[in-house]
Parts: C-alpha cells; structure tokens; sequence
C-alpha cells in the first residue's frame, strides 16, 4: 500500500474531523436524547423525524443547503460578516458543522435507545440520598448506558470519516483545510490513478470492516 504525501494529509485531516465531529455530538446529543427517551409531548416525533433526516437525505441536499445559509448571502453567514467573521463555506469549521449535522442521527439514536429503558427509580433513588444531576448522571446512567454510547461514538466517528458528498459540497478540495480522504480518494479516480485510488479504498474498506467487527462483538457482549 503506497500513500503520497496528500494522502496522509487528507488521513490525518479526517481524522481531526471525525474526532472533533464525535466529541461535539457527544456533548450535543446526550441531553437531546435523555428529552425524546422521555418525553411525551407532541413535538416527540416531528423532533425524532428531524434528528433523523439524514438517513434518508442526499448528503448533496444538506451540502447546498448549508452552503446557502452559510454561504455570504445566507442569514448565518450575513450575521457572521455583521460580527467580522469569515463566513464558513470552505473551511474546516464549516466541514465540522456539516459533519456534525450529518452524523446527528448515528450518535442519538443509540444514546436514546439505552434511555428509553433506563429504569428511573434508580434515578429517584439516588435524589433521595441527595445526588445532585451530575453525580447522578455519571455514577448512575453513564455506566449502565456505556453500550449506548460505545456504539454512537464508533458510529459517529465512521460515519464521518466515510462522508463524501455533503463535505464536498460545504468544504471544496482544498489541501490541508477541506480535502478530507473520501475527496482525495475521487480526485484519484478522477485522475485515473488506480493505483493510488486502491491504496486510500482499501484502507477504507479496512476501517469498516473492522469498525463493524468492533460493533458485532461490543452488542454480542451485552
């Protein structure tokens, strides 16, 4: 397997991505979780269909819109200009904020699935032996949810690092700040250099099969 010097720049960008992409999410979807697991209001399934939009969504859908309402003439990125900021299409702070729109759904749905069957009169036990939220998140539900969050981590994690169209759409191609390693694999295809296109698929397909693999036996563990 033989790997340009742009190969590991797109490797290690995505990796930068997926990272931040999971970690965001993690912060992000935990709490929006813990509220559809529970809640029984009427906004419940507009809310879940929402979250999970991008499982059925083309990936270019969610690229243009975003490109437009992050783009100079969208009301994001007017507001962005408004306070001197760089408006977001093209960057890597763009590519995170599509990324992490796009992994939403791989990162709550396991989280609330692990909810949904939490028993909450340990919860009300722990308040009667004055726990406050966060003793009781982490000493409680963290270690009776940690499948749930095992699989929405991995699941983030590849999830972001196997996009390809919305992050092209939102970032471009542009070495070392957008061209994440599903790019650099196209432009090898686009090249008609197969060699180096298999050495970055392989790779890929490596990445997923031993992230499925990890899956199998982390939920046969159960």
């Amino acid at each position: 397997m033989i790997l340009s010097s742009e190969d590991w720049i797109a490797i290690a960008l995505t990796l930068k991505l997926a990272s931040l992409t999971t970690l965001v999410l993690l912060l992000i979807a935990t709490p929006l979780a813990w509220h559809l697991a529970h809640t029984e209001r009427w906004w419940k399934a507009p809310l879940n269909a929402l979250v999970a939009l991008p499982l059925v969504l083309p990936p270019t859908v969610l690229g243009f819109y975003l490109l437009v309402v992050l783009g100079p003439k969208g009301w994001v990125g007017q507001l962005m200009q408004q306070f001197g900021l760089n408006t977001l299409p093209f960057s890597f702070s763009g590519l995170l904020v599509a990324s992490v729109l796009y992994s939403l759904p791989f990162v709550v749905q396991p989280i609330q699935a692990v909810f949904s069957n939490f028993d909450k009169r340990l919860l009300e036990a722990a308040m009667t032996l004055r726990a406050s939220p966060l003793d009781a998140f982490f000493t409680i539900i963290l270690p009776l949810s940690k499948h749930g969050f095992l699989t929405a981590i991995v699941l983030g994690f590849a999830h972001t690092v196997g996009e390809f169209g919305v992050v092209l759409m939102i970032g471009g191609n542009i070495t070392g700040e957008t061209r994440v390693i599903s790019v650099q694999l196209y432009n090898h295809v686009e090249a008609m250099n197969y060699q180096a296109a298999h050495s970055l698929a392989a790779l890929l397909v490596l990445f997923s099969f031993s992230v499925l693999l990890g899956l199998y036996y982390l939920n046969r563990g159960k």
